[in-house]
């Protein structure tokens, strides 16, 4: 690509030649006037002078034309990268925009409501995936999980909503946007005047060819890396109402994948299946984990498990449970575990229940896995 741009430059500065070579200054004029009018391909994406964000190589006239912000120069010189911020009350089209808080980076206070419009730039565009930069709203109550002071929402696209709140810095999503001709609404509902917060969304527009896998909420690459359920942070707790696929793409010569908690604590969907009532082991279960089993939590994850992959803490094979639950990740057994497994795709689905019933946060703290996938053999 530079091979062809130094191409074009070298043409530029011939044109004209049975005229007498310009001096300097002339030539950096003219130069100057051509730049302004160059027609720069629009898909090309680019980095900002400071690294930190992404922007597309425009030509300088259409970037500001289209209210981007110059970061930089790229096309060996002929265009700037040209980023795109919005916040409440805008309507865009670009394949990248980040969606900001008013003021930021500054943090923004009060109750409000932000919208943003956002149109697809193309039919061919089928996802729009959503990178959380910085995103901390108000917690969700504590006792069920609900986001009742504070929710982002997506709406208008061909799958489920989005709704979350909290902690989600770091994270990211997929929504779907196939067949849809009016723009996606995104939406920060805040209800809490003594909140502080602070949002910096990247919104990439994402055609077929490039997507995601259909059904895929998130989508992870590499051979090993680290899972979160949304809001899992110090002082956190779950989410209620969620249901989402977490997808790992498979790697090349691995076969299967290994799971195992980020630390002691970081499996906590629901209380201990042979934890009563009263939390001394003797009363009442509870009705979310009656009979011992993970078929009646209200707050699950569904895995793929490898009856003979699965390691218990002593190194014997374990009964391999497709639903998890409570405050252990390998079923009935405390401690540190792991599982694996060969079933592909590669995937997690978070499934907890609308926050009808009032538990500890403590036991609600969400999950957070470590993976690591396996070579073939």
């Amino acid at each position: 690509m530079e091979r062809g741009w130094l191409q074009v430059g070298i043409a530029l500065l011939f044109l004209g030649t049975a005229q007498p070579w310009p001096s300097p200054s002339a030539l950096l004029s003219r130069t100057a006037r051509v730049l302004n009018f160059f027609p720069i391909p629009v898909s090309e994406e680019c980095k900002a002078e400071n690294g930190r964000r992404t922007g597309i190589c425009l030509n300088a006239y259409e970037c500001r034309i289209t209210s981007g912000t110059p970061h930089g120069p790229c096309a060996l010189g002929f265009g700037v990268c040209c980023v795109f911020t919005a916040t409440c009350g805008a309507v865009v089209e670009n394949n990248i925009v980040y969606f900001i808080n008013p003021g930021f980076p500054g943090l923004t206070q009060g109750s409000q409501e932000c919208t943003l419009l956002i149109k697809k730039l193309a039919p061919e565009v089928t996802q729009f995936r959503l990178d959380f930069i910085h995103f901390n709203l108000g917690q969700p109550n504590r006792k069920t999980g609900v986001c009742d002071s504070d929710r982002f929402r997506v709406t208008g696209g061909s799958s489920h909503d989005i709704n979350i709140c909290g902690q989600n810095s770091g994270q990211h999503l997929y929504f779907d946007v196939e067949n849809i001709k009016d723009p996606v609404k995104i939406s920060m509902n805040l209800s809490k005047s003594d909140l502080y917060r602070i949002w910096e969304i990247k919104i990439t527009q994402i055609e077929f060819n490039s997507r995601a896998p259909a059904g895929c909420d998130q989508y992870f690459l590499g051979e090993k890396g680290v899972i979160q359920t949304m809001n899992y942070a110090i002082n956190g707790r779950h989410l209620a109402d969620q249901d989402y696929n977490i997808c790992i793409r498979q790697e090349e010569k691995m076969c299967s994948i290994v799971y195992e908690p980020c630390d002691d604590n970081s499996f906590r969907i629901g209380p201990s299946y042979s934890q009563d009532d009263e939390g001394s082991g003797s009363g009442p279960i509870s009705n979310s984990i009656r009979d011992s089993s993970p078929d009646l939590c209200e707050d699950k994850i569904v895995m793929a498990c490898d009856t003979e992959d699965f390691i218990s803490p002593v190194g014997s094979p374990g009964l391999c449970d497709l639903l998890r639950c409570g405050n252990t990740f390998c079923s009935g057994i405390e401690g540190p575990c792991r599982i694996e497994t060969s079933t592909k795709p590669f995937n997690i689905r978070v499934k907890f229940g609308p926050g009808s019933r009032e538990e500890s946060p403590e036991d609600n703290i969400g999950m957070c896995l470590k993976y690591e996938q396996q070579p073939c053999t």
